[in-house]
């Protein structure tokens, strides 16, 4: 028996556009709607735009959660690998579930897309290179005769540390009299 090739874009088994299923998948998910998710993609999938959806994941994943689950996206593209691997398999639903199920319930949030459009889209934001940038590393922070000390009271400066170092001052050190420098 030949396979006969679905002309593109054919419609879900429920006879629905699958642009605005996908379009309603990503709504349900960004509100937590898990049996309308659930209905959205079970078309979707039995309608053979698993692909199509799959790639909806992955934007949903940064897109909608982003920085209030920065787990989602590996978990995602984990599942997405497993899927792949078992697609043939009487078990890939599961693992397409699986990841519905995790950005329904995942907490939301748009930072990353909100700053993907501030930052990337329109006419550039303007800036300007803080002294601080002006280290070893720069053409002009070497013209400064910025070396090592420089560096490490500025360029290498955490404000948001979130573990003690116990290293740093031995690292600074041996950085310094490697580079032929000394603290004073």
């Amino acid at each position: 028996m030949t396979e006969t090739l679905k002309k593109f874009p054919w419609p879900t088994r429920t006879g629905k556009d699958h642009y605005e299923v996908i379009s309603a998948l990503q709504k349900s998910i960004r509100r937590g709607l898990e049996k309308r998710a659930l209905a959205c993609a079970s078309d979707l999938y039995m309608s053979d735009y698993a692909d199509a959806a799959w790639t909806r994941f992955l934007v949903i994943a940064s897109e909608d959660i982003g920085l209030a689950d920065p787990n989602v996206c590996v978990q995602i593209r984990a599942l997405h690998e497993t899927w792949k691997l078992r697609k043939k398999s009487d078990d890939a639903p599961l693992y397409f579930v699986h990841a519905l199920l995790i950005l329904v319930r995942a907490p939301k949030s748009r930072i990353v897309d909100n700053a993907l459009s501030c930052f990337f889209f329109g006419t550039p934001v303007e800036f300007d290179i803080p002294d601080w940038a002006l280290d070893k590393h720069t053409l002009r922070g070497k013209g400064m005769g910025r070396g090592m000390k420089h560096f490490f009271e500025e360029g290498a400066k955490l404000t948001n540390c979130a573990l003690e170092d116990p290293y740093e001052e031995g690292a600074k050190k041996r950085r310094m009299a490697a580079n032929g420098e000394s603290e004073g």
